[in-house]
């Protein structure tokens, strides 16, 4: 019974594409490019909903004393592909400051429906030059051989092999340098 299990798990992480069998990593990283958050996805997947399940998964340490984990970060970057009403409403009900903008197809959609189609997305252009820090992070991940050619047969150890490797990002980060 557990393989059966097993093999309806590979076949929900593993989409079909022309090139075969895909995966999709969708992932949250800090401003030092290190990884927070992993899920991974099957291939034909898209971006905007897995917005929520990765912020869902992200925990910091608080510096200092031992104390709750972080859940909550100030603000959240990302690119258009992210960019809907119900992420923002989500991290509005949050108190996380949105740093996403707006596609041109949302914008002319709500600049056809007049005054009823409501402001403008507002974002931190600023911060928003920050968001290569995931970019930098997937490279850095992709250093690794086997993530970048995904050989591992299973998502189970393709999601292993990320996790190796992003604690050991974390290690280097972490370790004094000589």
């Amino acid at each position: 019974m557990r393989r059966r299990r097993r093999g309806r798990l590979s076949a929900a992480l593993l989409g079909r594409s022309r090139g075969g069998q895909t995966s999709k990593v969708h992932l949250a990283a800090d401003r030092r490019c290190r990884p927070l958050a992993f899920v991974l996805t099957a291939g034909q997947a898209a971006d905007c909903p897995q917005f929520i399940p990765v912020l869902a998964k992200v925990r910091v340490p608080v510096p200092g004393p031992v104390g709750r984990l972080r859940t909550r970060p100030g603000a959240v970057a990302g690119d258009q592909a992210y960019s809907s009403r119900g992420n923002r409403a989500h991290l509005r009900s949050r108190g996380i400051t949105a740093v996403i903008p707006e596609k041109t197809d949302q914008a002319a959609n709500r600049k056809k429906k007049g005054r009823a189609g409501g402001q403008p997305v507002q974002h931190d252009t600023e911060l928003y030059k920050e968001r290569n820090t995931v970019e930098r992070l997937i490279n850095k991940l992709k250093a690794w051989r086997g993530n970048a050619t995904r050989y591992d047969k299973t998502p189970g150890s393709y999601l292993g092999g990320l996790h190796l490797r992003a604690t050991m990002i974390w290690i280097k980060e972490l370790a004094p340098s000589p």
